[in-house]
């Protein structure tokens, strides 16, 4: 009888959010609280939500200080010169560009939020793409391929899902993975070098529209005659360049957003053109884009304290790594400490704090309203009933490998499904199989991980609408291009994982 509540209630959860019948709070709390009473044991829900509060406390305030201390940083200009960098670098050069946008997406997606990530790295990019007429699925996928290795960062929402439905320590699962993560995102960068080089031999080099012509630029490579094309990028950088800096709100109010053009924008910054935008561009020519970047010049930025920030960030992530603290309290501390020296006014403070205020509320939500979900699927013994079900269909040879098994099973499921459904409704079954086999639910919260990278393309992942909407790309198209290649990356981490030992 609990064998199939549990699998009633899990799928229920699953169809309900799928069809965006419910939100996944609202669905973590109702669902699991309708099957208690169904399986008689109404009398002792209460028990079971206090119990799961009280264990998932500590994620839930690491979450919530992560989102604010990078959300700050955003705000302050931390990822400004690391955006013009790039761009400064990038040149005209397929390769280059392609290159940049995996580091780019990779470096802002610490900030955790895949809409924040999507919408800067997009904003700054687009307009090299849109000039040197190079693919912009390429763009896409490899963005989404990035920022879908890099979600799997504590505060990112995977890891902390995982340490929630398993109840165990959120650096205990990503801290022993970082070698494999690493080997993935090289994988990433390898790739985009490879795209970028087929890119480089269909269009050329620096191919400016209205500019040089590849050969003559190549002839010109060593010196002067290439600034004169620099002149163009020039007006580039510094147009992508405003487009760094979005609040919190802004990620979150991209989130739900659909397939359509989505503004950039944010209470504290005031919408500036981007070349070839819905200004047009300097020679008057009519708008090619449906977005604008954000103002370089917003009230947020805090050029002299860059370096503050810099150092701050480096030491928040080294004392993370090294376990010199717990992840929630090395979060509170950097996200006090940086809200105090960047904003020493009251009134900024809370400013800055309701700019982000969204974006908290809705994870810290997630996580407290899984204790319900975990809670009645441990406390009325669901998950133990459909484990035994579960070690008796796999066969005795693929026990001792459950880890390898949830690998792969995360391809598949994420994608198909949310997180909030994999790792709250399949996860913890996984896991008892696993454990009656003997393997430590550490591996298998490490190996249901691997996944990530294919899952940040999934049509159930509402920032991979604002990735393709202002990129001006069909979903389908990003499809069929990015699937591949993530799928092809999640295969790449999970073999690096078991060869580390990891899983």
């Amino acid at each position: 009888m609990l064998t199939f509540l549990g699998f009633a209630m899990i799928a229920t959860f699953l169809v309900l959010i799928m069809m965006k019948k419910m939100s996944p709070i609202a669905a973590l709390v109702l669902i699991p609280a309708l099957f208690c009473v169904f399986a008689g044991k109404g009398a002792h829900l209460g028990d079971y939500v206090i119990e799961g509060v009280g264990k998932l406390a500590p994620t839930a305030a690491m979450l919530m200080f992560a989102i604010v201390y990078f959300g700050l940083m955003i705000d302050v200009g931390l990822f400004d010169p690391i955006v013009r960098g790039i761009l400064r670098f990038c040149k005209a050069d397929p390769m280059r560009v392609v290159v940049g946008t995996a580091v780019l997406a990779a470096i802002v997606s610490l900030d955790g939020d895949g809409s924040t990530t999507f919408m800067i790295t997009v904003s700054a990019m687009y307009p090299l793409y849109k000039r040197l007429g190079l693919s912009l699925v390429v763009m896409t996928g490899v963005a989404a391929t990035a920022n879908g290795v890099m979600n799997t960062l504590p505060w990112g929402g995977p890891t902390a899902r995982a340490a929630t439905a398993l109840k165990l320590d959120a650096a205990d699962i990503f801290v022993p993975m970082i070698p494999a993560l690493a080997v993935g995102l090289l994988f990433v960068f390898a790739l985009a070098y490879v795209l970028g080089l087929r890119e480089r031999r269909r269009v050329g080099v620096l191919a400016l529209p209205g500019q040089k012509t590849p050969g003559e630029v190549a002839e010109a490579e060593d010196a002067e005659k290439v600034e004169k094309v620099e002149g163009v990028e020039g007006d580039l950088v510094t147009a992508a360049a405003g487009s760094v800096g979005g609040s919190g709100s802004a990620g979150s109010a991209a989130s739900g957003a659909s397939a359509g053009p989505t503004p950039a924008a944010t209470s504290a910054s005031t919408p500036t053109a981007i070349p070839g935008s819905a200004a047009g561009d300097a020679r008057g020519n009519a708008p090619e884009d449906g977005f604008q970047g954000l103002d370089p010049d917003r009230a947020t930025l805090r050029p002299r304290l860059y370096w503050f920030n810099a150092g701050l960030t480096v030491a928040l992530l080294a004392a993370m790594i090294t376990e010199l603290l717990p992840i929630p309290v090395l979060f509170l501390l950097g996200a006090a400490l940086a809200l105090t020296v960047n904003f020493p006014h009251m009134p900024d403070q809370k400013a800055r704090l309701a700019a982000h205020a969204d974006n908290v509320l809705n994870v810290a939500g997630m996580v407290f309203a899984a204790a319900v979900f975990t809670g009645v699927l441990t406390g009325t013994g669901m998950v133990k009933h459909m484990a035994d079900w579960l070690v008796g269909a796999i066969p005795d040879g693929m026990g001792p490998h459950m880890a390898l098994v949830t690998g792969l099973l995360s391809l598949p499921l994420t994608y198909f499904m949310s997180n909030d459904g994999f790792y709250f409704g399949v996860l913890p079954v996984l896991a008892e199989a696993g454990a009656a086999h003997g393997v430590s639910p550490l591996e298998i919260a490490r190996a249901s991980l691997v996944g990530q990278a294919l899952h940040m393309s999934s049509p159930l992942v509402p920032a991979v609408y604002v990735l393709v909407g202002m990129a001006k790309v069909e979903f389908g198209d990003h499809t069929r291009f990015t699937v591949k290649w993530a799928a092809l990356t999640s295969l790449v981490v999970l073999g690096a994982g078991m060869l580390f030992g990891i899983i």
